[in-house]
C-alpha cells in the first residue's frame, strides 16, 4: 500500500491535478490498484454539469493513468524518469462517475520494451467497470523543464 506522501514521491502531478488518493496493492513491473476518491468540492463539478455532476471522461482517463504511472515508476531501473502518455486505446465508457463515488483503477502490464510500456486498464464503482481501456506510456529521464522538448532534439 502507498500513501499520498509516497505517491507524490513518485509522481509530479500536484493538487488539483493529482488524481490518485492511495494505492492498494502494487506489485512493480506486474500490476497496481489505486483509489481516487471522487468529491463534490472538486472544482470540475462547478461547470461539469451544474445540477448533474459527472466527473469528465478525460479525467477518468488522466486518474487511470496516473495509476498505470505508478506502476511503471515503481518498477526497478525507472527512478528518476516521468511518464509520458503515448497512446490509448480500446478506451470504453460504461456509466457515469459523480460525487461520493470511489474509483478504484486497476492496471496490469502486458508489454514492455526497453522505456515504453503498454497496459490494460479497468476502472470501477462498487464492482462495476465505469471505464476500460489500453495505454502506452513512454518512459524518459526528469531533466527539468522542456523534458520532452529537450529529448527530442536530442534523438533528432
Amino acid at each position: 500500500m502507498m500513501d499520498i506522501n509516497e505517491i507524490q514521491a513518485l509522481l509530479q502531478h500536484r493538487y488539483p491535478f493529482l488524481l490518485v488518493d492511495r494505492i492498494l496493492e502494487l506489485e512493480p513491473g506486474i500490476r497496481s490498484v489505486g483509489v481516487k476518491n471522487v468529491t463534490i468540492n472538486e472544482a470540475f463539478f462547478n461547470g461539469h454539469f451544474p445540477g448533474n455532476p459527472i466527473m469528465p471522461g478525460v479525467l477518468i482517463v488522466e486518474a487511470m493513468a496516473q495509476v498505470g504511472g505508478i506502476l511503471l515508476l515503481a518498477t526497478t531501473g525507472n527512478e528518476g524518469k516521468l511518464a509520458f502518455f503515448a497512446g490509448i486505446d480500446k478506451m470504453r465508457f460504461r456509466r457515469p462517475v459523480v460525487p461520493g463515488d470511489q474509483l478504484v483503477t486497476e492496471v496490469t502490464l502486458t508489454k514492455r520494451k526497453g522505456d515504453i510500456g503498454r497496459v490494460a486498464v479497468v476502472g470501477k464503482v462498487d464492482g462495476q467497470v465505469v471505464a476500460e481501456g489500453v495505454y502506452l506510456f513512454a518512459l524518459r529521464r526528469d531533466e527539468g523543464p522542456g523534458t520532452l522538448e529537450s529529448s527530442r532534439n536530442r534523438e533528432a
